[in-house]
This record gives structure tokens, sequence and C-alpha cells, in this order.
């Protein structure tokens, strides 16, 4: 049996946010991320919590939008032609925020790991790369830009090490995994509905 709540995990460009408003739809219900919940919350964004107070900072911010999320949870009618009552997507850092998943666990949910292929993920970062005319690059993800890469080659050799991480710790905390392939986003909707057992 499905549980009320089904929180989507992964690395950033996996998919979550998009397959979380396609379960919603499907399962008439509402979905939520909880990186707009960190917006609403503190009137920052993830982005400039982080750059502004550090690790530590954001990880209590994302925590406190989880807090935020399990009130809005728990005051949710229960669905009439589901089990499900939402989808989460959660930032793709939460993996090292042990406080917000044991939060994320505690309430009725399934988490599922959204698996992105190395290469389409390392793709969608390097195409959001803005280069200056220094030749710096700007809108890469901390973890990247704080160990200062040169170039594309850079970029995609620390993501290298970052994903391998990620997958470990995301295949350990989730209950499902799907791998996202590189096909049409209704088409990876059905894998994960099959993981789903739906």
């Amino acid at each position: 049996m499905l549980s009320q709540i089904i929180v989507l995990m992964g690395i950033k460009h996996c998919g979550k946010s998009t397959q979380a408003r396609l379960l919603a739809k499907k399962f008439e219900c509402p979905s939520y991320d909880t990186d707009e919940l960190i917006t609403e919350v503190s009137h920052q964004s993830p982005r400039q919590i982080y750059l502004s107070g550090g690790k530590q900072a954001f990880m209590q911010a994302e925590y406190d939008a989880c807090v935020e999320l399990k009130s809005i949870l728990q005051n949710l009618k229960s669905p009439i032609n589901s089990t499900v009552k939402a989808i989460v997507a959660t930032g793709g850092g939460i993996c090292d925020n042990d406080k917000a998943i044991e939060l994320l666990k505690s309430l009725d949910s399934t988490l599922v790991f959204l698996n992105a292929f190395e290469r389409t993920a390392a793709d969608r970062i390097v195409r959001e790369i803005e280069h200056l005319p220094d030749g710096t690059m700007q809108n890469l993800p901390a973890y990247i830009s704080r160990k200062n890469p040169k170039n594309e080659d850079d970029v995609r050799t620390i993501f290298h090490e970052f994903y391998l991480e990620r997958k470990r710790l995301y295949r350990n905390i989730c209950k499902i995994s799907v791998d996202m392939k590189p096909v049409s986003k209704k088409k990876n909707l059905e894998f994960i509905l099959q993981a789903l057992g739906v």
C-alpha cells in the first residue's frame, strides 16, 4: 500500500520538481518543494542563505522548511480518490541533513531516490554556466564553485566525485530507487509509478 506522502530525493537536476508536479496531477493531490518553502519561511533563496551563512545556516533553514511542511501536511484533509495525500520534492543536498531526513521519515512517507544519469546531470550543470569576460564561471552549484574549477572539464571532474558520494547516500536513505532515463518526462513518470507499485 502506498504511503500518504511521497518524498522525491536526488541530486540537483534529476527531475524532482517536474516529477512531483506530474505525480500530484496523477494522484490529484498537492505538491510541495522544500526549496520553495525555505524561501517562504526565511524570505531568502537557498543560494542566498548558503552564500551568506554557510552550510550550517542553510541546513537549519532546510530543517525549518521541513518543520513548516510537516505542519502543512498535518492540516491536509485525506484524499477522496487516492491514498496519496501529497508529493514532496526536496533540495539536492538534503541527504547531508540528518535532522531534516529524520523529520521527513517521521511522516507517513515513502522516500524515493530519483537517480539521474551522471552525464545527463553534468550536462545540465555545464549548460547553466555563465562565462564571464575574465574567464571565470558563474552560476555553478556551491559544492563545485568552492573548489575553484578553471574550465568545464574541472566542473565535470568535481561533479563526478560528488555524484558517486550522493548516489551512495541516497540509496542508503530511500526505500525506493528509480533510474531516470534520457526519455520523456511522462515515460520517467511511468517508471516511478511502477516502482511505487501503481
